[in-house]
């Protein structure tokens, strides 16, 4: 059940619970008073309980609403006790109505209450009386701005919600589609270089086409919001050490894992991070590093987890090292290839309180470090 499905929920039990008391320990209007509370309870349930789909329709929910006031208003005159049902009531202009409706609605529903209370006939002879009126249609409007300034910051979090899970999307179609396909092309340019060499030719398009069913499986998984395949089946460190058995068999670079510390159950979202980390980094040492060798180190500590990259290819200067930590720009390494990659690993390990840092320097390689608080 959805959020709004539950606050509608709560303002139904609190009509009904506001109806059902007056009519059980009401004393004046006796059999009439329950036979009117049987129809209201049965009208509402008709018409609002069950015409959540024609809310803020002014035809018919307004033909509703007037229904409903008046046979409050006939309960109330039956018997003072049901004065309470406007506390029932109060929010029904603001669920069933439209726009500035609404408050028009609500003060009907206070008014009508309080007529039906007898409180018009005595305000010429008690003033004060008018105040409480006035008092009891400026809360009710009160109200339905409260509950409107509610109503569109829940829009704005959910678009921003929304905004953000297309951010993950993006990144995970990058980190899947996008490196995929990479792979897929250097395979096949290898098939092409390979010449009249069958035996090396059929071996590149095979690794092409696993490859391709990989990164369609992972697309698959990603645009499901599931976990990623390798941490479906094994441990985190497991997981990262298969990533880099079947990346260095694909480049023909040296690759090694190491694991420090004892390895440990982490949050699902960190190991996700950390996950995709290594694969960008590993993707983007194959593209633009020129390494020979490619080292992984992930470091297990009381507070923290990192994971480094580290590469001996031609790494950057340091021009090119401060445009890559500012906005991603520069040639590449393990830090990035300059786009889209580098950023959306640094929005990545931030959601979950980590950093990202690469150093480099011309031709002494790349170093990729994430590092994310954990317990």
């Amino acid at each position: 059940m959805d959020e709004e499905a539950r606050w509608f929920r709560a303002f139904h039990l609190l009509f009904y619970a506001c109806l059902a008391i007056p009519a059980l320990t009401g004393r004046e209007g006796g059999a009439p008073a329950w036979a009117v509370a049987a129809v209201m309870a049965l009208y509402y349930w008709l018409f609002v309980v069950r015409g959540r789909d024609r809310f803020e329709r002014l035809h018919p929910m307004g033909w509703h609403l007037t229904v409903l006031i008046a046979l409050m208003a006939v309960l109330i005159v039956l018997d003072p006790a049901f004065d309470t049902l406007i506390f029932g009531m109060l929010s029904l202009p603001y669920v069933m109505l439209p726009g500035r409706w609404a408050y028009g609605g609500a003060a009907v529903l206070v008014t009508t209450a309080f007529s039906a209370a007898g409180g018009l006939a005595e305000i010429s002879r008690a003033p004060s009386r008018a105040v409480s009126l006035l008092a009891g249609i400026a809360l009710a409007v009160l109200m339905g701005l409260f509950v409107n300034f509610l109503v569109k910051a829940g829009e704005r979090n959910k678009e921003l919600g929304v905004l953000e899970e297309r951010t993950r999307l993006a990144g995970e179609i990058h980190d899947t589609l996008a490196q995929g396909f990479s792979g897929v092309i250097t395979q096949l340019e290898a098939a092409e270089q390979a010449g009249d060499d069958l035996a090396a030719v059929r071996e590149r398009i095979a690794s092409a086409k696993r490859l391709a069913r990989e990164s369609l499986a992972e697309a698959r998984r990603s645009v499901h919001q599931l976990r990623p395949e390798p941490l479906q089946r094994e441990r985190l460190d497991l997981a990262l050490a298969g990533v880099v058995r079947r990346w260095s068999a694909r480049t023909g670079v040296r690759a090694r894992m190491a694991v420090s510390g004892p390895p440990r159950p982490l949050d699902p979202d960190v190991e996700v991070v950390l996950l995709r980390a290594a694969q960008e980094g590993l993707a983007n040492v194959a593209r633009h590093a020129r390494a020979t060798s490619v080292a992984l180190t992930l470091t297990y500590m009381d507070g923290e987890v990192t994971l480094d990259v580290l590469d001996d290819g031609a790494g950057l200067d340091g021009a090119g090292l401060d445009g890559l930590s500012v906005d991603g720009a520069g040639p590449g390494g393990a830090g990035g290839e300059g786009g889209y990659g580098l950023t959306a690993m640094r929005e990545r390990a931030a959601r979950v309180g980590g950093a990202v840092t690469v150093e480099s320097a011309r031709g002494e390689g790349t170093a990729l470090c994430v590092s994310i608080p954990c317990a």
